[in-house]
C-alpha cells in the first residue's frame, strides 16, 4: 500500500492511493485542516510468509494522523516469517502522527518489521508502537518465536537514529530476565520530533502516575520514551499519558474506546 497527502486551500487532502492484498485504508471523517486515516486488515491478522509494505508521504504543510481499526494479530508461523515494511516521509512543515493500536504476537509467531522514516528539516513526527507478547486476557503467553524490529530515521537527509532489536528462540524465558523485561509482557516506544530536554522534563512530571517502567530521553533533536509493563492495558495507559503531554494532536477516537 502507498498513498500521499498534500495541503491545498488551507486543508490536507488525499493524493494518489494504491491498495493491494488485504490491507485497506479509510478516511473516516473530514477535519478542519488535517486528515485522519485508519488501516483495516481484511484478513484479520498476519500469518507466516505474509508481506505488507506501507509507504506514506506527507507534502509540505500537510497534517496526517494514522491509526488501525483494531490491534494487529501476528499468528503462529510454521515456516517463513511475516514481513512488514513501513516507510514514512514528511516534507517541510508537515506533521505525521503514526498511532496504531497494539501488535499482539501469538506463541510461535515470527515477524520481521522495519521502519524507514525520512523527515525534512521543519517536519514533525509523533510515532508510537506497542508490542504485546501473548494474550494475557485469554490466559495465553508467548513462549517461543521470533521478533526482529529495525528502525532507521533521517532528518534533513542525515541519519539521526538507528537500531535493530532481535528476540528469538525461547522468548518467554528471555523476557523474564531482569535486564530485558523483568517478566513484562508488553513493550512500547514513543518517538517525538522535535524533542528536547524541556520536553523530557515535562513528560517526567507524570512519572508518579505510570503503572509500568518508562524511560525518557532526548538527543539529536528528538525525544524518545521506552515502555515496559506486565500487561498491555497498563502500558497503553502510560503511552496515552506520554502522548497527551508530548503533543496537542488528539489521540484517535479508537484509542479512547
Amino acid at each position: 500500500m502507498r498513498f500521499d497527502v498534500h495541503r491545498r486551500d488551507g486543508a490536507t487532502r488525499r493524493g494518489d492511493l494504491h491498495e493491494s492484498g488485504s490491507l485497506r485504508v479509510r478516511f473516516p471523517s473530514p477535519e478542519d485542516d488535517g486528515l485522519s486515516a485508519m488501516f483495516v486488515n481484511t484478513a484479520g491478522g498476519i500469518a507466516g510468509g505474509d508481506r505488507f509494505d506501507i509507504a506514506i508521504a506527507a507534502g509540505e504543510g500537510a497534517r496526517l494522523t494514522l491509526t488501525t481499526a483494531a490491534a494487529e494479530k501476528v499468528y503462529r508461523a510454521t515456516g517463513a516469517p511475516a514481513r512488514l515494511g513501513i516507510a514514512l516521509k514528511a516534507e517541510a512543515g508537515a506533521h505525521l502522527a503514526w498511532l496504531p493500536q497494539e501488535t499482539i504476537l501469538f506463541d510461535r509467531a515470527r515477524i520481521h518489521r522495519s521502519f524507514d522514516i525520512d523527515l525534512a528539516e521543519g517536519a514533525s513526527l509523533l510515532l508510537c508502537e506497542i508490542v504485546v507478547f501473548g494474550r494475557a486476557a485469554m490466559g495465553e503467553t508467548m513462549r517461543h518465536g521470533e521478533f526482529v524490529d529495525r528502525w532507521r530515521m533521517r532528518r534533513g537527509g542525515k541519519l539521526v537514529f538507528a537500531e535493530t532489536i532481535r528476540l528469538d528462540g525461547e522468548i518467554g524465558d528471555k523476557l523474564a530476565k531482569p535486564a530485558i523485561a523483568n517478566g513484562g509482557a508488553a513493550i512500547g516506544t514513543a518517538l517525538i520530533v522535535p524533542g528536547d530536554e524541556a520536553l523530557v522534563e515535562r513528560l517526567r512530571e507524570a512519572s508518579e502516575s505510570f503503572g509500568g517502567e518508562v524511560g525518557i530521553s532526548a538527543w539529536n533533536g528528538f525525544a524518545m520514551a521506552r515502555f515496559c509493563a506486565q500487561d498491555a492495558a497498563r502500558l497503553r495507559a502510560d503511552m496515552m499519558t506520554v502522548l497527551g503531554r508530548a503533543s496537542a494532536v488528539p489521540l484517535p477516537r479508537l484509542w479512547l474506546n
